[in-house]
């Protein structure tokens, strides 16, 4: 674990659960917890400064969004990602996110695009910043922005239940220097084809978007299983 990396909890009005949930979901994205680490109660008490009862609560929250398992005599650990479940997730990314993308583009009104276009600033930034939680944030919240527009509000709920494994992949992808295309990039790219109102080329685009992540992820995640 990078001793940079703090996890302690700092006051502020928000629960002591959402916060420690938070910080727990942004070190096992970001790789500060490993997959296969074991997440020891007593250690993630003295770490987040939190109760035994928040931290139960918060392993009990991310086993059910995916990111760590509850093993047999060895208790929580975080969850080993595999091609296996990283394709599924990147094939149903593809369906959903390429049809929102494309009636996205369809009907998106200029105060849509305004909006867009700030959250795809905020991806720059973050870009700039190389803040990789931050960029997995904003991605989120472009896509949100996009899944509304489209009125596409039931594919959204289904993405949402897998949002927190999609940025995990997502922050796999964006630290291999094999990726060819800078993810703000292709984000760009997709944007463009909403404010054009190019419905084939935005769906166009989010297919060469995820086409290329799932490619880059397939070769790190085959990689580890060996």
């Amino acid at each position: 674990m990078d001793a940079s990396h703090s996890l302690k909890i700092e006051n502020t009005p928000v629960t002591l659960r959402e916060l420690a949930l938070a910080k727990v979901r942004q070190a096992i994205i970001s790789g500060y917890f490993k997959a296969g680490d074991r997440l020891v109660e007593r250690s993630l008490c003295d770490e987040l400064g939190v109760s035994r009862t928040v931290v139960r609560e918060v392993i009990r929250y991310l086993e059910a969004e995916g990111l760590i398992e509850n093993l047999p005599k060895k208790g929580p650990i975080v969850a080993i990602l595999t091609w296996d479940v990283a394709e599924q997730i990147y094939d149903i990314r593809m369906l959903l996110e390429s049809e929102a993308a494309k009636d996205c583009a369809k009907i998106a009104t200029s105060s849509d695009k305004k909006n867009l276009h700030k959250r795809l600033l905020r991806i720059a930034k973050a870009s700039h910043d190389h803040d990789d939680i931050e960029r997995v944030e904003a991605s989120q919240a472009f896509y949100e922005a996009l899944f509304s527009i489209a009125k596409h509000h039931i594919a959204w709920e289904i993405v949402q239940r897998l949002n927190s494994r999609i940025g995990r992949l997502r922050a796999l992808t964006l630290r291999s220097p094999e990726r060819q295309v800078a993810g703000f990039e292709r984000m760009s790219r997709i944007y463009e084809a909403i404010e054009e109102n190019n419905a084939e080329q935005a769906k166009e685009a989010v297919k060469q978007h995820l086409s290329e992540a799932a490619t880059l992820a397939k070769t790190i995640l085959t990689a580890e299983e060996k």
